[in-house]
């Protein structure tokens, strides 16, 4: 950003005026100070948080399985909420081109000639439908309303759907709940 030119004085009562602010905010937004240890996220109910995993988890996830030990793994209460709240410990932000795992959005295309088209979701929306082949290539098709016939299949929908519901208490006794897995 090029200087702005302020004479001395003014350059002060800006100065000035940036630490009255800073003074107002006290430490929120600021780190804890040295040797101050962070206040702990472990305010939720534990009990609360495994009926309401057993209500809206438990179809696809279980303490016994799959999430068997999480809190060993993943010792650090704030890692472990950032993790299942993001919706899962494999996540990744942009998958190779024909990456497919089983957290991978798959589609297939029916055609009017009755062609079928099948991969990995790469985009939809009311216009148009992409979708990755297996040997990396990508085909996108124009959708008219229902054509050509598109069927999404999203492993993922779930936790995608439970992102609107969740409220801070629901966050709070899962996580609270999750660090008993040991």
């Amino acid at each position: 950003m090029p200087a702005i030119p302020l004479s001395p004085e003014d350059g002060l009562a800006v100065a000035a005026y940036i630490r009255s602010v800073v003074e107002t905010i006290g430490t929120q937004g600021k780190p804890p100070s040295v040797g101050q240890e962070a206040p702990s996220i472990l305010v939720g109910d534990a009990s609360a948080g495994q009926a309401y995993f057993a209500a809206k988890c438990g179809s696809c996830h279980s303490a016994t399985g799959d999430l068997q030990g999480i809190a060993s793994r993943i010792t650090e209460p704030r890692m472990l909420q950032t993790i299942w709240v993001a919706g899962g410990l494999r996540r990744r932000r942009m998958p190779a081109p024909a990456a497919t795992s089983r957290r991978t959005a798959t589609v297939s295309v029916t055609l009017p000639s009755g062609e079928s088209v099948e991969g990995r979701l790469v985009q939809i929306d009311d216009f148009l439908v992409t979708v990755g082949l297996d040997d990396g290539t990508v085909r996108t098709f124009r959708r008219d309303e229902d054509v050509p016939k598109v069927v999404v299949h999203d492993p993922m929908k779930g936790h995608r759907d439970l992102m609107a519901v969740y409220t801070d208490k629901d966050i709070h006794d899962v996580t609270a709940y999750l660090v008993t897995l040991k």
